[in-house]
């Protein structure tokens, strides 16, 4: 199996990284092209992947190629591949944000028999922690989207989604991150607020953020039940629970979800 890599922005670089790293691909399997020459040079020098002179040498040469553009790129690039697409008919996997297995399908061009397959990844994937959502269109086969569940375990976590359900997977995993920064943010302001210095409240947060989170994944029980550990009778921790509640943080939460939701559905029409 042969990948190719139209692109190799942070996402790109993330994953090539990653299936080499962790042997799910040999490098010499993988071929890339971007506009960006001695960049993209470099890249192809540091991972020993083959650097391809046009997009569509590159698609002549792989089964699967992977589209890691920005959505605006794709609307420019993807019509004037339909021509190499059609002859050599791989997968093909797009990774833009907002851009529907239709709307692929509509900017391609061609027979509607081609499989497409949309993947949605985070931006902890750039750090192999990611998590990625994965669907295909009625003509990619069971096999190929498991094979490119595959690729995206290599950088964290991957699951096979409907595509109705890519809205709600953007709120609370590819939007979801920068909601977490805010809320480590927050905590070490409140520290600094009481006198500690921002870098060392920032670096006592985070570690605090992240080992909640591993504690949810690993733990049979649900985040509530958890909260109920930390909480002793007329504690600390109760105290600040009531105080968030007391300003609405779940309500205001679910409503930044439903924010992110109702603007991603939007997007997607355009």
């Amino acid at each position: 199996m042969k990948v190719g890599f139209i692109g190799i922005g942070n996402m790109a670089n993330a994953i090539i990284k990653g299936m080499i790293e962790k042997k799910y691909m040999d490098s010499e399997d993988i071929y890339i092209s971007s506009k960006t020459k001695e960049k993209s040079l470099n890249f192809a020098a540091e991972t020993k992947t083959t650097l391809c002179s046009t997009n569509e040498e590159l698609i002549a040469s792989v089964d699967i190629v992977i589209l890691a553009v920005k959505p605006n790129v794709l609307t420019e690039i993807l019509p004037g591949l339909s021509s190499a697409i059609e002859k050599y008919q791989p997968l093909v996997v797009s990774i833009a944000a907002g851009t529907s297995l239709k709307k692929l399908s509509h900017l391609i061009g061609i027979d509607a028999t081609n499989p497409i397959i949309r993947v949605m990844p985070n931006l902890n994937s750039v750090i192999g922690e990611g998590m990625t959502a994965i669907c295909g269109n009625a003509f990619s086969s069971p096999e190929q989207i498991q094979y490119i569940v595959g690729m995206f375990k290599s950088i964290g976590e991957a699951i096979e989604l409907e595509e109705k359900d890519f809205s709600t997977f953007i709120a609370i995993a590819g939007s979801s991150p920068a909601y977490t920064f805010l809320f480590i943010d927050s905590l070490a302001r409140g520290a600094v607020k009481n006198g500690m210095p921002k870098e060392l409240a920032t670096k006592i947060a985070a570690q605090a953020v992240l080992g909640s989170a591993k504690l949810v994944l690993e733990s049979d029980q649900s985040p509530w039940n958890l909260i109920d550990q930390v909480s002793s009778p007329g504690g600390t921790t109760v105290a600040g629970i009531v105080a968030l509640e007391d300003e609405r943080f779940i309500s205001t939460v679910i409503k930044g979800v439903d924010a992110t939701i109702a603007k991603d559905r939007e997007l997607s029409n355009d």
